[in-house]
């Protein structure tokens, strides 16, 4: 095995989180991969990793072989790239990590096409009912709500977004009068409970031009952390929802939702593909971030009247 191989293998350890997990991703047995681990970290004289069947932590010495590891095939594989005709089909690897919702509707449609095109490239998309932390699992690109927080991400926005309040016309028929944010406090409200945040005070935006910004404290006895269970709720006439444009714009134009208070909006809840400063030059990145960003022109129709 070369040094490269080696890489390659250890990213793959790594990656898994446990010595059970890449034998599956590799397709070797446990003791095989056990094995040149131990190999490896021979070679090296240095411990790379303790670890157990289940769970795998790097050492300090580990750390730094998978991130300049890392680096130096990602490197290599943009210099093949570049090599080629610009036509030709990309190699390498992407990860990608996108919440579940967006995912399934958007990304992993867009990736497929994607993935026709460049047939050697290899893409693995892992959908997680969050966001994760950008510097958890490896991943090169996170598609998630928000820039990122500090200026080793580099944001590209996917989709401009915001939240929209809305109910079915079922509900709305004997339910009391909304014409101010504050009379949401008489109606039952579906709460999706997401991320950490305080998920029953709603923000909104002014569309007057002040864009001046108010929060509301709501309750409903219907809840759950998963935002298509709370959309079905409202399509059921079950209570008002506050939920992205995005997930909810068909339903609004078939009328099987109705858009509520038009004095106001969500707060900003725009779509950014975020990636690494190291992968600025990267030519399967610059592919993939052109083409995503090219084909989600058009997915989801502009939000009328919402300020930008």
């Amino acid at each position: 095995m070369t040094p490269l191989d080696d890489l390659a293998f250890f990213q793959q350890v790594a990656r898994s989180g446990s010595l059970t997990g890449a034998s599956r991703e590799l397709g070797l047995s446990l003791s095989a991969v056990s094995k040149r681990l131990m190999q490896l970290e021979a070679r090296l004289d240095v411990s790379l990793a303790t670890r157990t069947t289940r769970r795998l932590t790097l050492t300090a010495e580990g750390e730094r072989y998978l991130a300049r590891g890392t680096m130096i095939l990602g490197d290599l594989g943009d210099l093949e790239n570049s090599l080629r005709d610009q036509g030709a089909s990309l190699s390498g690897r992407l990860r990608i990590n996108a919440t579940f919702g967006f995912g399934r509707r958007h990304v992993a449609p867009l990736i497929s096409r994607f993935a026709e095109l460049h047939p050697q490239l290899e893409l693995l998309l892992e959908l997680t009912s969050f966001p994760l932390g950008l510097d958890e699992q490896g991943f090169d690109i996170n598609i998630r709500v928000g820039e990122p927080p500090d200026a080793r991400w580099i944001a590209k926005r996917l989709l401009t977004n915001r939240r929209v309040l809305c109910a079915a016309p079922a509900y709305l028929a004997s339910a009391p009068r909304l014409e101010r944010l504050e009379d949401l406090a008489h109606h039952r409200c579906l709460v999706v409970r997401e991320n950490d945040t305080d998920y029953s005070l709603w923000r909104f935006e002014s569309t007057d031009g002040t864009r001046t910004q108010r929060a509301i404290r709501v309750h409903g006895r219907l809840a759950s952390n998963d935002a298509e269970a709370m959309t079905r709720m409202a399509l059921d006439g079950h209570g008002v929802l506050l939920r992205s444009w995005w997930d909810v714009h068909e339903y609004l134009a078939s009328g099987e939702l109705v858009a509520l208070l038009p004095q106001w909006q969500g707060i900003r809840a725009d779509f950014y593909l975020l990636y690494s400063e190291r992968m600025r030059d990267s030519v399967r990145m610059r592919r993939f971030i052109d083409f995503m960003i090219t084909e989600m022109t058009g997915r989801v129709p502009e939000l009328p009247g919402a300020s930008r």
